[in-house]
């Protein structure tokens, strides 16, 4: 009997320890208890002075809280202590429900960034996100799933523009890394060919997720092809445009072809792109130069 109690005893400090709040429920409690907070106050039409003040000082003891789970992250290439990743507490604002971490900069617009989270907030995150009721805002549960969808990064990292890729890099993971990828695409609010291209890196070393971006130094040239399928789009949608604006009465299935028909290019260009790349002349350089970037944030 005394032994039975025992094991029982045993076992239910073992389901008690499994139970126990990690520190990112924590910090994750306290974020949802902030972000009700602010609704409180603009539901109660509180003033912009009063729920600005207020969403600050939320903001930086959620970002006490990230530091104290993060810890130390020193790369010399980013300068600071990280500040909180995610922009806004209303969800009301551009920049809420952005993925929980710390980003850091190297310094001006132009410079490399870094949001630094760990494994469980983002598995976190991304439960919440593939729970999304718009299919718009969804991201899958899964990471390897996720990290191949335009919207991970767009709400993830974005705050008011979205991802579009126009490839993805073999890389080699780098020691002690568990995973890494990577994409080339451009941030934006229209579709179509983006000249402002960015390289994206993300990784998995230890307990601790690095997502970093950058601005690639390669001279990256147009694919003659994929042009070519964005200039047929344009001439297409300018022939329906046309046919909208001479019907009597307008014809909203021609104004709805249309956007159908600027989607649909778009699709088939970066489709097209991811299909190339690989081929171009600039992409050894590219991949050379994605491979260093990637060693450096995994701090080699």
């Amino acid at each position: 009997m005394r032994l039975a109690s025992s094991l029982v005893f045993c076992l239910c400090l073992l389901t008690s320890a499994a139970r126990a709040a990690t520190p990112e429920d924590d910090y994750l409690a306290a974020r949802d208890k902030a972000i009700s907070r602010i609704k409180g106050m603009e539901k109660a039409k509180a003033s912009d002075e009063k729920i600005g003040a207020e969403h600050e000082k939320l903001r930086a003891g959620l970002e006490k809280r990230l530091r104290e789970i993060l810890g130390d992250v020193s790369l010399k290439e980013f300068l600071g202590p990280g500040k909180i990743n995610l922009d806004s507490l209303s969800d009301q604002d551009v920049g809420y429900g952005m993925l929980d971490g710390l980003v850091y900069s190297g310094g001006g617009e132009e410079a490399p960034r870094l949001v630094v989270t760990t494994r469980l907030l983002l598995d976190k995150w991304l439960a919440a996100r593939s729970r999304e009721k718009r299919v718009d805002f969804k991201v899958a549960a899964n990471l390897e799933t996720a990290l191949g969808q335009d919207n991970f990064f767009t709400f993830a990292i974005g705050d008011d523009s979205a991802f579009a890729r126009n490839a993805n890099l073999e890389l080699t993971a780098p020691m002690g890394v568990e995973l890494v990828r990577a994409a080339l695409g451009g941030w934006g609010q229209d579709i179509g060919p983006n000249p402002d291209l960015t390289l994206i890196v993300t990784l998995i070393k230890g307990d601790k997720v690095f997502i970093g971006s950058e601005r690639p130094k390669t001279a990256i040239a147009k694919i003659v092809a994929c042009e070519a399928i964005w200039t047929q789009t344009i001439e297409k949608v300018d022939r329906l445009r046309a046919d909208y604006e001479a019907a009597k009465p307008k014809d909203q299935k021609t104004f709805d072809a249309d956007s159908k028909a600027q989607e649909q290019g778009d699709k088939d260009f970066h489709a097209c792109w991811k299909e190339r790349a690989s081929k171009e002349p600039f992409y050894p350089a590219l991949l050379k130069e994605t491979q260093e970037f990637a060693d450096r944030i995994a701090g080699r």
